[in-house]
C-alpha cells in the first residue's frame, strides 16, 4: 500500500491561499477549524513545502516547527540550504515524491504551495485535496491552484459548512483524463 499524499488548505471563495501582498488577515478560524486542522495531521509522518511557503513560514515565524516526528522536505531549485530538521529537494518534485510514495511510512501532507501542489496533482500524485473554503473574495494573491497540462477528474468526499461561514471540501483525485484541459472526453458508440 503506497502513502497518501494530501493537498490543500484553507482558501478564500476565489481560491487564493493569501491575498495581494500575502494578506492573511481574511481567515476565519475558528474551533471547528482548528479541528479539521488537527485531524489532517492524524498519520503524517512527511510534510512538503515549496520554497514560497517555507519562506512565508520561516518569515512568519512558523518555521518548520511541526513536530519530531514529521520529516519535512524543501523544494527549491535557488536555495542551497535549509535550517536544521528539514531536507531541501532541488531535483523533480514528481519524481522525489514517487519514490516517497513507495517507501514505507505514513501519510504525507504537501503545505500551501499551489506550485507545487498543482505539479503533483497534474503527476498524479496527490490522493486528497482539502479545502476550507472561507467566504471572502480576494481578487488576487497566492492561487491555490496553477495551470496543469491536462484536466484531472475528482470525486467528493465531503462536504459540510464550518463556523463563520466557511465550507470543507475534501476530493478524492485520481489519474485524471491524458486529454488537454478543455478537451472532451472521447465518445465512444
Amino acid at each position: 500500500m503506497t502513502r497518501k499524499v494530501t493537498f490543500g488548505g484553507a482558501v478564500s471563495l476565489d481560491m487564493y491561499f493569501a491575498g495581494p501582498g500575502e494578506a492573511m488577515d481574511w481567515l476565519r478560524w475558528s474551533d471547528e477549524a482548528a479541528a479539521v486542522s488537527a485531524a489532517s495531521w492524524k498519520g503524517v509522518d512527511t510534510m512538503l513545502m515549496g520554497r514560497r511557503t517555507f519562506d512565508f513560514a520561516m518569515r512568519e515565524g512558523g518555521g518548520l516547527r511541526v513536530g519530531p516526528r514529521i520529516r519535512t522536505f524543501v523544494f527549491s531549485r535557488t536555495l542551497s540550504e535549509v535550517p536544521e530538521g528539514a531536507q531541501l529537494v532541488g531535483g523533480d518534485a514528481a519524481d522525489f515524491v514517487r519514490r516517497l510514495k513507495a517507501e514505507p511510512g505514513g501519510d504525507i501532507i504537501v503545505m500551501g504551495g499551489g506550485e507545487l501542489g498543482s505539479a503533483l496533482i497534474d503527476a498524479g500524485l496527490v490522493d486528497e485535496i482539502g479545502l476550507n473554503v472561507h467566504p471572502v473574495l480576494l481578487g488576487g494573491g497566492i492561487p491555490a491552484f496553477r495551470p496543469m497540462a491536462r484536466r484531472v477528474e475528482v470525486e467528493l468526499v465531503e462536504a459540510r459548512p464550518l463556523a463563520k461561514g466557511c465550507v470543507l471540501l475534501r476530493y478524492r483525485a485520481g489519474g485524471g483524463s491524458d486529454l488537454p484541459p478543455g478537451e472532451d472526453e472521447p465518445v465512444t458508440p
